[in-house]
């Protein structure tokens, strides 16, 4: 049996499995926080616990970032397997790393999913931030959100769910029109785009059938296109416990990219906006949600609305922001997840987040389209701004970032 020395890191085999130790393990010198997922998202998490001197090990996947700070102590691939091998390999990091009793913190949908499913085996070793699967599915899966926001009285775009081609032919609907999976059952083309702009009938029957093909058709969403870009969207994110908010923070996602359909924000504000926070709490009252959590609108010119989007269950992209502008949510997570008090705190406004690899994308674009002018960027790169991937303190993130966005994003255009 293949064993490893006392000290080394658990790498798993190709099965996904820790070697086990022949007796004992390095004791930690306080409660840890093992962070699933190695993107910015992970990173952020990453530097709020290292910097107070929490003990953080990193699980991988397709991002690398996260695992090149100096505040990492392990790094390690997270198994691309099934629920099954990755419950063996945490329970085992657990039992044979000494991790028992540390906090586990996903960064991704995925993640959070996965650990809600597989709560009681995880929880008999580490000390989870993740609700029950019972609760995250609400937010996991659009349809469920959608429906829960109808009974909160909360205003969503006009969505339908045809189940198969034939009810495409009846459908009554302005064009352009979205293609939007309810939840990323896979990682492929659709899934990874977030919406697909479909102009006509004739284009919507093609793109229906390229989604089919990649997803199934219960999967597969209609939502109408609520005008606007970045500068209309807006979050509400908070630390909840048992649905009421200990920690919060309201944000406009000025920028993102790609343009129109951002697969993530480049450049965050924190504002009032009391609107969106009243909303934001009928919903998460009605689900009594724990944990963290991001809240997404976007405001409808046409009535006047702030329409739902998505409800994420777990860190989000600018999470960062909150730091700056005076709440450290991961910090605050971990002190929760061991059960200490966490004060009531609320982000103030006027603080700017900003990913510069690429927000330079989007500006450029905003440049071409007369969107945004060269002294309007620059006014906006003032202070307070926290940046997403580059800090003095711990500079090596910020030099690869750019290389390693490449990287990821050749290796999906081969797959």
């Amino acid at each position: 049996m293949m064993r490893w020395r006392r000290g080394e890191p658990a790498v798993p085999n190709k099965a996904g499995r820790v070697p086990e130790t022949q007796a004992g393990s390095p004791a930690a010198d306080s409660v840890g926080a093992v962070i699933v997922g190695g993107d910015y998202r992970g990173l952020g998490a990453v530097r709020s616990l290292g910097r107070r001197g929490v003990p953080v090990w990193v699980l991988t996947d397709e991002h690398q970032v996260a695992a090149l700070s100096r505040y990492v102590q392990r790094r390690l691939p997270w198994p691309d397997a099934g629920d099954e091998v990755r419950v063996e390999f945490l329970c085992r990091l657990a039992t044979f790393e000494g991790l028992a009793g540390w906090v586990l913190l996903p960064t991704g949908d995925e993640a959070a999913a996965f650990i809600a499913r597989n709560r009681l085996a995880l929880g008999e070793h580490y000390r989870l931030t993740t609700p029950p699967w019972e609760m995250l599915r609400w937010a996991y899966d659009k349809r469920l959100t959608y429906e829960l926001a109808a009974e909160a009285g909360v205003p969503c775009p006009w969505t339908r769910y045809p189940g198969s081609r034939d009810a495409l032919a009846d459908l009554d609907c302005t064009f352009p029109i979205l293609l939007k999976p309810a939840y990323k059952q896979s990682v492929n083309e659709f899934t990874h785009a977030k919406a697909w702009q479909v102009e006509d009938h004739r284009a919507l029957l093609r793109r229906y059938d390229d989604a089919c093909r990649l997803v199934d058709p219960d999967v597969i969403m209609l939502q109408e296109l609520i005008p606007g870009g970045g500068e209309a969207q807006f979050s509400y994110a908070a630390l909840c416990k048992d649905g009421q908010p200990l920690a919060s923070i309201t944000a406009r996602r000025t920028r993102q990219y790609p343009l129109d359909f951002g697969q993530a924000s480049t450049y965050v504000e924190t504002i009032t906006a009391l609107e969106v926070e009243r909303l934001s709490r009928r919903l998460l009252a009605a689900l009594k949600y724990d944990g963290l959590v991001e809240v997404e609108f976007k405001y409808d010119r046409r009535d006047g609305c702030y329409k739902l989007l998505d409800l994420n269950p777990r860190i989000w992209g600018w999470h960062t922001l909150g730091e700056r502008a005076g709440v450290d949510f991961t910090y605050l997570q971990w002190q929760l997840a061991r059960g200490e008090e966490v004060p009531e705190l609320r982000a103030r406004p006027g603080v700017h987040w900003v990913r510069m690899a690429t927000d330079v994308l989007a500006v450029a674009q905003m440049l071409w389209r007369g969107q945004i002018t060269p002294v309007g960027y620059l006014r906006s790169m003032r202070a307070p701004l926290e940046l997403a991937i580059l800090a003095l303190d711990d500079p090596r993130p910020g030099l690869v970032d750019p290389l390693l966005l490449l990287r990821v994003r050749f290796r999906r255009r081969r797959k």
